[in-house]
């Protein structure tokens, strides 16, 4: 078994590489880890996306916890952001989500939240790594100590009212188009427009244990554009199958990712007072178009590793308010501890109300640099040699000092999946795109 968190928990084809026995050993480890400091009978609170494979993986978790006398709070099918806001605010000792995001159902994953609603550090994640590649054991609890599970569903209405609650601006009468991915918002996100006099209609929202992210959701945002194109809306959300990123299309059906997002909310956070730092995180994937956004506007952007947990760790060093990653995840630090596309949903809903702006404008903000992304298949256990690979790592420098200061080349490989990220950024499409499929064809050839 080699190394088992990626850049968001643990993830991989369910009872291939993540099965049940895993799953047993992650639940002991993160009551060992995460809750084995308590006075009081650890609690942690669990919660599922909508795949297949949710049940059998959760039941072994929950075994896990339960046989060490952690005691488990079941709030069923929730976005991860939900988890994370009930995690913090009924003291839980952890959280834990069983989703595979925006992978496709085959797949799932194991990712905890801390008692502050925080996904966890490196050295953390690495603390319960080593307690289960060192195969530690952890005495058993017997009679009235072993754990017990609590069915606690009714949670979800608080986590609905929290994101009411998040609104100061009458939204009623705004009319926009939801795609639910089939996934952890299907039901969640339509009650909260609903209580905010919001005219929704859903996409996918009948999930089936295998249709989740299936031709839907934010990363095929097809069928959204099209309905939008088909009729008058004032803005389309397409979220991922566990909510807490999110895509957006414009009433004209151009689709407005990330960065955009990130740099339409930090000028009117900005413009309201609410951006003390003047500072917007992204990572080093942001496109160099939000830097200088940024810049025309007085603020500065910090960027970090991928992956949005490294994104909130910069935001909480240094109090930043706003955050995130071109895929959406935005993360708006005022309100909950990781990414939240309904939150998200919101914030873009009152800004465009408040400033009478269609969606649209977010689009004509930011000049976006052309960028390139290749997405090289290698065999997973090869991901590990990519930067002692002698002649990837020759083009590599020839690429970046071609580019110079016109460019940015990122060599990433990817923490969920078997591929290497080839992301060329510059101004002239065609070279970048050469030189991306040149270095992504040189590392499937070598990797592959």
């Amino acid at each position: 078994m080699g190394k088992l968190f990626g850049t968001d928990g643990v993830r991989g084809i369910a009872n291939v590489e993540l099965t049940s026995d895993l799953a047993f050993k992650l639940g002991q480890a993160c009551a060992y880890v995460l809750a084995g400091e308590v006075n009081h009978v650890p609690n942690v609170l669990v919660g599922t996306d909508t795949r297949i494979s949710c049940d059998m993986l959760e039941s072994a978790l929950n075994a896990g916890l339960c046989s060490v006398g952690t005691n488990v709070i079941k709030v069923g099918v929730i976005p991860t952001p939900g988890v994370a806001y009930l995690t913090r605010k009924y003291k839980a000792d952890a959280g834990v989500v069983i989703s595979a995001s925006h992978n496709s159902f085959e797949f799932n994953g194991i990712k905890f939240f801390d008692s502050d609603g925080y996904k966890l550090p490196d050295e953390i994640e690495e603390n319960i790594e080593e307690f289960i590649l060192s195969e530690k054991k952890l005495p058993h609890k017997t009679g009235t100590e072993i754990g017990r599970i609590f069915k606690r569903e009714e949670l979800i209405d608080d986590y609905v009212d929290f994101l009411v609650s998040t609104v100061d601006i009458d939204l009623t009468g705004m009319k926009i188009i939801i795609d639910c991915a089939n996934g952890a918002a299907y039901q969640v996100a339509k009650r909260v427009f609903d209580r905010l006099g919001v005219d929704t209609t859903v996409l996918f929202d009948s999930p089936d244990g295998i249709n989740i992210n299936h031709h839907c959701g934010s990363t095929h945002i097809d069928q959204i554009i099209s309905e939008i194109k088909k009729d008058s809306y004032d803005i389309g959300f397409a979220y991922d199958g566990d909510a807490d990123r999110v895509m957006t299309v414009c009433e004209r059906g151009n689709l407005i990712d990330g960065d955009r997002m990130l740099g339409a909310l930090a000028i009117f956070m900005k413009e309201k007072n609410l951006l003390s730092s003047h500072t917007i995180v992204a990572t080093i994937m942001s496109n160099m178009g939000l830097e200088k956004l940024a810049s025309d506007n007085q603020m500065l952007l910090t960027r970090t590793k991928v992956g949005d947990r490294y994104v909130v760790e910069e935001m909480k060093k240094n109090n930043h308010q706003i955050g995130g990653e071109q895929s959406g995840h935005i993360i708006l630090n005022d309100y909950n501890t990781t990414g939240d596309g309904i939150l998200t949903s919101l914030k873009l809903l009152s800004m465009l109300r408040d400033k009478k702006m269609k969606a649209s404008t977010m689009i004509e903000l930011m000049i976006e640099y052309p960028q390139v992304t290749v997405n090289a298949k290698v065999k997973n256990h090869n991901k590990a040699k990519l930067f002692d690979n002698k002649k990837i790592m020759e083009l590599y420098h020839q690429i970046e000092n071609q580019l110079s200061v016109e460019g940015r080349i990122i060599l990433r490989p990817s923490g969920t999946e078997p591929i290497v990220r080839v992301m060329i950024e510059g101004k002239d499409i065609t070279d970048i795109t050469e030189k991306a499929n040149q270095l992504g064809k040189l590392i499937e050839k070598t990797l592959g």
